[in-house]
């Protein structure tokens, strides 16, 4: 297939905007739910989702047990990541949580070469090597050293890369409906399964349940999004166009959460998004 670099745009600025809710969404239900009863309620919201859109657009068939492994190993990945994202969510600042994803692309870029042939250029590594410099400005360990929040967040963002290499593997023999299945279906059993460890899960509250739908709608189609992008460009492509969520993010955190303007994480986030602007404008000559 012949990549489509404007159309995966597109499809990544409705992964923005679906980021963004879900971050407030998710704030919004934190002193009720924790991170895997609120994993739980998103993805049986995006079992009946997925099952209504595939029934609607004739595409229920494509669902299938091919690759289990690389399902079962890409949506273990994402579930650990999304609540190590939850977690670091109530603990440090919008613009801080989504710098440390913004440093996905950079891991996405080291891993590719390794699972999918994909070749690490000097631009590549330099890109990556920058990148990782804008993280400890962003997470200043010298300063507040490491905290639970940031650990988290430098961890979720590895999960990522993890499920984002598992995804594009995925996307050269499985549809996007089949994978998106599997993708709320494997992660509502180990939602069940975490949540009910302890034989208690809270269920929401007429207040929550609006911001539990927020985040399963928007999570959902945030997936659907990146695996559409996935599908007609390249990984390193497709994961840096997710930079415009920090500006948004800061003014969110600003103007509702009285979150401070941290000039270093504007700084360290910047240093990001040049080193992954290089990585853009590499792979657009190459694709162009």
């Amino acid at each position: 297939m012949q990549p489509q670099p404007v159309k995966a745009a597109i499809w990544m600025m409705g992964a923005v905007v679906s980021f963004i809710s879900m971050a407030v969404a998710g704030r919004a239900v934190a002193h009720q739910l924790d991170t895997f009863e609120l994993m739980l309620y998103r993805s049986l919201m995006g079992i009946a989702i997925v099952l209504l859109i595939a029934k609607a657009g004739g595409t229920l068939h494509q669902i299938n047990t091919r690759n289990m492994r690389l399902q079962v190993l890409r949506n273990t990945s994402h579930f650990i990541g999304q609540n190590l994202w939850f977690f670091a969510l109530s603990l440090i600042t919008l613009p801080q949580l989504f710098a440390f994803e913004f440093s996905v692309p950079l891991w996405v870029a080291l891993f590719a070469p390794f699972f999918l042939s994909e070749r690490l250029t000097p631009v590549r590594l330099g890109a990556a090597i920058v990148g990782f410099a804008g993280i400890l400005i962003v997470a200043r360990p010298d300063q507040i050293g490491l905290s639970a929040g940031i650990i988290a967040a430098a961890l979720c963002a590895l999960f990522f890369a993890g499920s984002g290499i598992a995804t594009k593997l995925l996307t050269r023999s499985q549809s996007v409906t089949s994978i998106m299945f599997w993708l709320v279906t494997i992660q509502a059993v180990l939602g069940l399964i975490t949540a009910g460890y302890d034989g208690d899960i809270a269920l929401p509250t007429l207040e929550t349940l609006p911001w539990v739908i927020v985040v399963g709608v928007a999570g959902l189609f945030a997936h659907f999004c990146i695996t559409s992008a996935l599908k007609i460009a390249p990984a390193v492509f497709v994961y840096p166009m997710d930079f415009v969520r920090l500006p948004l993010a800061a003014i969110i955190g600003i103007l509702y959460y009285d979150e401070p303007f941290a000039i270093a994480v504007f700084i360290g986030a910047a240093i990001i998004i040049s080193a992954n602007f290089v990585n853009i404008w590499s792979e657009r000559r190459k694709l162009l």
